[in-house]
């Protein structure tokens, strides 16, 4: 399906970013594994992939820097000539109340988030424009569509990656480039992992579906973005959260 495609998956050494390497590189793409600070475990994920005859290289940057992301690129770009596909799925949270929330956490946040969502972008631009074609999928969360208490610098961040996704769909379309995002609601990771049982059964009914979802929820969602069945689609939300947005 994605045989001879090359593609760049943020923040992948782990959960959903992990999740969404395996499938796209089970399905024949080349995948590049960006992580900031976590080698051990994006080593283990592109040994995971070439166990399974697939291709992949680990590369770190972070993000949130603008140099290091053009520094990254030119690099991939070297070594393999062109992305095809790009999945901006690094993030992180830095949750208070927002009474009590410092400078340093909301830019933390907004700097990764979206900032980095935007570096890659644009410095990745150039080379989609010029191959004429391309497949950018960013990762929301269902707390940029509803807000969420607790995450105003979270659900800023990700109602802002929803607001780039459009524009850049717009700016991109008359190239066949499609621009997409994919909102995941409550998602089994680490982070749920770690929620007491009367945690998750508040979640649970919180979801009209009335179970977290998983991981390869969201990477199937990514998977058919990122293929050529979606050729006609861009600039569009994709809420993958069991309803909780309905």
């Amino acid at each position: 399906m994605l045989t001879g495609k090359v593609a760049l998956v943020t923040g992948a050494s782990r959960g959903i970013g992990r999740e969404i390497a395996l499938t796209l590189a089970a399905n024949g793409a080349t995948v590049i594994v960006n992580y900031n600070g976590s080698k051990a475990r994006a080593d283990e994920v592109v040994a995971q992939i070439t166990a399974n005859g697939g291709e992949a290289t680990a590369v770190q940057c972070d993000v949130s820097d603008f140099a290091a992301c053009e520094e990254m690129v030119k690099q991939i770009l070297a070594d393999y000539k062109k992305v095809d596909i790009l999945v901006n799925n690094a993030g992180i949270t830095r949750d208070n109340l927002v009474m009590r929330m410092s400078e340093a956490e909301y830019d933390a946040v907004l700097n990764t988030n979206l900032k980095g969502t935007f570096n890659t972008i644009r410095h990745l631009s150039r080379q989609f424009l010029k191959l004429k074609a391309g497949k950018i999928i960013n990762l929301s969360s269902v707390s940029g569509v509803l807000g969420n208490a607790g995450q105003a610098n979270y659900s800023a961040s990700k109602a802002g990656v929803i607001g780039l996704t459009k524009s850049v769909a717009r700016e991109m379309a008359s190239r066949g480039i499609c621009v997409n995002a994919v909102a995941p609601g409550f998602i089994d990771t680490e982070m749920t992992a770690a929620l007491t049982d009367s945690a998750k059964e508040t979640l649970n009914q919180m979801i009209p579906m009335g179970r977290i979802g998983s991981t390869k929820d969201i990477a199937n969602m990514v998977l058919f973005l990122a293929g050529n069945q979606s050729d006609y689609i861009t600039g569009q939300v994709f809420s993958v959260d069991g309803g909780m947005a309905i």
